[in-house]
């Protein structure tokens, strides 16, 4: 003879479901509150763990056969970086629109203030970016490569463009994330610029 079920008995299968429902209920609210936070708001506002730090240990090699008024256009290591000079460098590929919209304005910066601007092509192909920098310009001094995109990650990139200020020191100084606009260059990456200058 099967005995009624004591009151314990009873309260075991709602206290197994609760612990699959509770972790399964609170991933889903982690999983809304980070789709959130990636779709609202200003990109460039994210913060970065890498300002006033010196920029990550990183050796980018030249685009393969990228010219300039018949010389080879040079990669780029961190220690070219800490060279006592600002620096700006920008992460782009070809594939990039926001980094089609955003390139005049950094042929805009070059004329504008001077500052040596040092590119770094991303999971790109070479010729595909050397007829990019034809077609549109090439405001680098210096173009490295990242093609499988580990290097971009130590410099903690989320994606394509992203713009980093670096001070006469080598250490990141401001980090934008996405593309320039007109009025994100003037408000904010110009002043950063000369901020750093400054800051010598």
């Amino acid at each position: 003879m099967e005995q009624a079920p004591t009151s314990n008995d009873a309260t075991a299968p709602r206290r197994g479901v609760r612990w699959v429902v509770a972790p399964a209920a609170i991933f889903a609210l982690l999983a809304a509150l980070f789709a959130f936070a990636l779709t609202s708001g200003d990109p460039s506002k994210l913060p970065s763990a890498l300002i006033g730090r010196p920029v990550p240990e990183t050796s980018f090699d030249a685009l393969e056969g990228l010219v300039d008024g018949g010389q080879p256009v040079p990669g780029f290591t961190s220690a070219d970086l800490a060279g006592g000079e600002v620096r700006v460098v920008n992460f782009w590929a070809s594939w990039c629109a926001p980094c089609t919209d955003e390139h005049p304005l950094l042929m805009e910066l070059k004329g504008r203030t001077g500052v040596p601007i040092f590119g770094v092509n991303y999971k790109d192909q070479t010729a595909a970016a050397r007829r990019f920098l034809g077609r549109y310009g090439n405001p680098f001094a210096r173009v490295g490569v990242d093609a499988n995109g580990r290097k971009a990650i130590e410099w903690g990139v989320y994606g394509m463009p992203e713009t980093f200020v670096v001070n006469g020191r080598g250490e990141i100084a401001y980090k934008h994330v996405g593309p320039l606009s007109p009025q994100s260059l003037n408000e904010k990456l110009i002043p950063e610029i000369e901020l750093a200058r400054k800051s010598k």
